[in-house]
């Protein structure tokens, strides 16, 4: 009756920090770091066509900021061509760009909204 060597099977080495008394492993788990989501502003586009008026109750409706803000918005929008309204997230971002579009085309009026990435 012939009998066959065991098989060693290779073992990786273990550094003695790893090592217990015990002869057991301890293995540190490691957290994974998620990163934020990205963010993006909407902007708002000057044009020649929309009353001042019902831009700033747009941005007082639709991004919740008082008078005061919202005229201090519209006017950024009207001196520099255009003005950011808020950040948000890329889903949040885009439906305040169809709600804003979607309330200027009901008043009959060209007011362009759009959104891109923040820049980080």
């Amino acid at each position: 009756m012939s009998t066959k060597p065991p098989k060693i099977i290779p073992q990786r080495p273990v550094k003695p920090e790893e090592n217990d008394s015990d002869g057991t492993v301890v293995l540190e788990r490691r957290t994974l770091k998620t990163r934020p989501p990205k963010l993006y502003q909407v902007l708002m586009l000057n044009d020649d066509y929309t009353p001042m008026e019902f831009v700033v109750i747009v941005i007082q409706e639709y991004f919740g900021k008082d008078l005061e803000t919202a005229t201090q918005i519209m006017l950024k929008i009207h001196l520099d061509g255009r003005g950011v309204c808020g950040v948000y997230s890329r889903d949040v971002a885009a439906t305040k760009v169809n709600q804003v579009l979607d309330a200027a085309h009901k008043a009959g009026h060209p007011l362009q909204c759009v959104s891109e990435p923040v820049e980080s």
